[in-house]
């Protein structure tokens, strides 16, 4: 994505900025001029302290006193850092549910994210295609993934088979993995992965509402 991104950024304040990307983009459609972290803070519940100390680390220019930021240019700021700025491309295995409804998502664009297409083992689906990505046989993938120079693979295919799909990916040149499946996934140095598991996410929320 963006190579002015500092390498090494901890969870936590990563986890943030999007946050307050949406934060933002909400304030430009109300016509908002500036914005201050105090005030981002006090609406999203967040320390201000923290906030502030976050905008810092990504603003081109410093806010200005009782005034605060610029909010299309810490925008803008913010959607350098986080990548957004430009496309990255990606494939899906999995066209199952979840997976048609990643691959149909047209918001994903907005953050820098392109599914150029999907694969599934199930032949009925060849040559099917949802949200406009078509769905190609696993055994195409190679041939995707380099002549579009895809370097991020998303998996959504039941538990048991994502080992097999992530090795699958690796070997095509993958380099990161957003990993919707509910199994833990074994991968070589230096290839990314973010997990997703909705069972374990559903299961917070069910025992925080006792």
């Amino acid at each position: 994505m963006n190579d002015e991104k500092p390498l090494v950024i901890p969870k936590s304040t990563l986890s943030r900025m999007p946050i307050y990307y949406c934060y933002l983009q909400e304030r430009m459609q109300e016509g908002a001029e500036y914005v201050s972290s105090s005030t981002i803070a006090e609406s999203l519940g967040l320390n201000s302290v923290q906030v502030r100390k976050d905008l810092a680390g990504v603003s081109t220019t410093p806010g200005r006193s009782k005034v605060g930021f610029k909010t299309r240019q810490l925008l803008d700021d913010m959607k350098r850092f986080l990548g957004y700025d430009t496309l990255e491309e990606a494939i899906l295995v999995g066209a199952g549910g979840l997976g048609r409804t990643l691959l149909q998502y047209p918001g994903f664009k907005n953050y820098g994210l392109d599914i150029v297409a999907g694969f599934d083992t199930d032949e009925s689906l060849w040559g099917r295609s949802f949200g406009g990505k078509p769905i190609y046989s696993i055994a195409k993938m190679e041939t995707v993934v380099k002549s579009h120079e895809v370097r991020i693979g998303i998996i959504t295919v039941p538990g048991p088979q994502a080992q097999r799909v992530a090795d699958a990916m690796v070997a095509c040149g993958i380099k990161a993995i957003w990993n919707f499946a509910p199994a833990h996934v074994d991968l070589p140095r230096g290839v990314v992965i973010k997990n997703e598991n909705l069972a374990a996410s559903l299961a917070v929320l069910a025992l925080k509402l006792d």
